[in-house]
């Protein structure tokens, strides 16, 4: 007896945010190394455009899509273009983020508390308005949205961000609840500590280093890699009664 493989994304068409480097790149050529065409995108294009090049140059399939979301005009540009494309999404990844600010929540300067605003909670958003919205048209589909432990113990001196990214997994039930019957499923990611250049200023200090390692059980930051197996399970059939979940992978930090 043979089973189906629950992880083939073969004839799924993907967009992955922020993927030009770090969590988002490592999704990305997860996805299309279990079939899945991924529309590489994030805020430049020539970098898009690399890791696209590299995901064809090891047998997947890619293209380069630059998209600021933080800008409405980009994010309606670009759903628009793969409607015009491809004629369908059926795996969105909300992953590109900011996090202009670090200090104290007193502190906090306007400019830095609306761009954070303006792409952590509107970006996703209104991605997923769009994103829905062209899944709904071919049967369904599947969003995964990149939140943080942040969003559930606000991280020290990063207030505005935990507070968006406690807004992330708000949106991602309500979404869920509102979409379930349309068959479009969405889930959210709960990164800890990874070693990225966007979470350089945590990763690479040892004072913080120090402070957080004895509240992560596994005793280490993440790697990228170590965060798509998690996308894929719920981007893939695998995950096809699941949606409105949290997925903590954090290596036990949240375990209090």
């Amino acid at each position: 007896m043979t089973h189906p493989n629950l992880f083939d994304l073969s004839g799924k068409v993907a967009l992955v945010t922020g993927a030009s480097r770090g969590i988002g790149e490592s999704i990305a050529r997860t996805l299309a190394a279990y079939g899945a065409h991924v529309i590489v995108s994030s805020r430049k294009q020539d970098a898009c455009e690399t890791v696209a090049a590299s995901i064809r140059e090891a047998g997947g399939s890619a293209e380069a899509m630059a998209c600021h979301i933080g800008e409405m005009a980009q994010i309606e540009a670009s759903f628009a273009a793969i409607a015009e494309r491809h004629g369908r999404l059926d795996i969105l990844v909300n992953n590109a983020a900011t996090n202009p600010y670090f200090g104290h929540i007193l502190e906090t300067d306007l400019s830095s508390f609306q761009k954070t605003l303006d792409v952590n909670i509107r970006g996703y958003f209104y991605s997923s308005v769009h994103g829905a919205r062209l899944m709904m048209k071919n049967g369904g589909g599947s969003i995964v949205n990149v939140a943080s432990v942040n969003g559930v113990i606000p991280g020290d001196a990063q207030g505005i961000y935990s507070i968006t990214k406690a807004a992330v997994m708000s949106m991602t039930k309500a979404f869920a609840k509102e979409c379930a019957q349309s068959s479009v499923r969405v889930n959210a990611l709960l990164p800890g500590a990874t070693d990225t250049r966007f979470a350089s200023a945590l990763v690479q200090n040892p004072a913080v280093l120090n402070k957080l390692m004895p509240h992560v059980p596994m005793r280490r930051v993440a790697h990228p890699d170590e965060m798509a197996g998690a996308v894929l399970y719920l981007a893939s059939a695998a995950a096809s009664y699941t949606t409105g979940v949290c997925l903590n992978v954090d290596g036990g930090y949240l375990l209090g």
